[in-house]
């Protein structure tokens, strides 16, 4: 159950801080989400890599990775970014963000692809979904779109992940193709995470705080 609620459950906290906090450029925001960067790539070199070499021919799965990187670089052509924490909304734009919604819904729903029972990456979801989740909200709620438009957005943004995993857990389908879909979402995480860690910081200066949530993210990571 909690491969379902967890997901969830970081909308919900994304949105609630969004609320809270005001503002989408709270240094707080920018530490959660290099910790959430390191986090995510961590649990997918330590569980989620390890598994699918284990079912998939190797040239085939570093093909089907890079697939996965390509793809979101896609995504991101139409999102702008979003999916690490780039949201671009033009407050005066009153037409619904079509791009950005459908290119975070796919985003969203194949990441559930790798959430099972037996492995951790549910938590890497979560993590990684929280400060997303505040930085789309914060920005949608200074946007001239309606409450209704809002309210579905984060509706369905939430919901996708859910699907993606009740899918990939229950499709009988999509079994012989999970491990192809779990190693494209390997790309994916790959080039979201590292676009998270190593974009340069503000005025390309060292950060500490910085270094210490990304060590932070790989120890817990490694410890789960």
């Amino acid at each position: 159950m909690k491969s379902y609620l967890l997901p969830l459950l970081a909308v919900i906290i994304g949105i609630i801080i969004a609320f809270l906090i005001k503002k989408q450029n709270s240094i707080y925001t920018k530490l959660l989400l290099s910790f959430s960067g390191a986090f995510l790539l961590a649990l997918t070199l330590f569980d989620l890599l390890p598994e699918v070499y284990h079912h998939l021919d190797a040239k085939q799965t570093g093909l089907y990775i890079m697939c996965g990187i390509l793809l979101q670089v896609i995504l991101e052509f139409f999102s702008k970014g979003a999916e690490h924490g780039h949201v671009h909304i033009h407050k005066d734009d009153n037409q619904f963000p079509w791009s950005l919604f459908i290119s975070l819904c796919i985003h969203s729903f194949l990441e559930g692809f790798p959430i099972h029972q037996h492995n951790d990456m549910v938590y890497g979801v979560l993590i990684h979904k929280i400060p997303i989740a505040i930085l789309i909200t914060a920005f949608l709620l200074k946007s001239s779109y309606s409450k209704l438009q809002i309210i579905i957005f984060l509706i369905v943004f939430a919901a996708m992940t859910p699907l993606g995993t009740l899918i990939s857990n229950h499709s009988t389908v999509m079994v012989n193709y999970v491990d192809v879909i779990n190693a494209i979402v390997i790309g994916i995480f790959f080039h979201i995470s590292t676009t998270i860690l190593f974009e340069s910081s503000e005025g390309h200066k060292f950060n500490l705080s910085k270094l210490v949530a990304i060590v932070l993210g790989i120890a817990i990571a490694y410890i789960i």
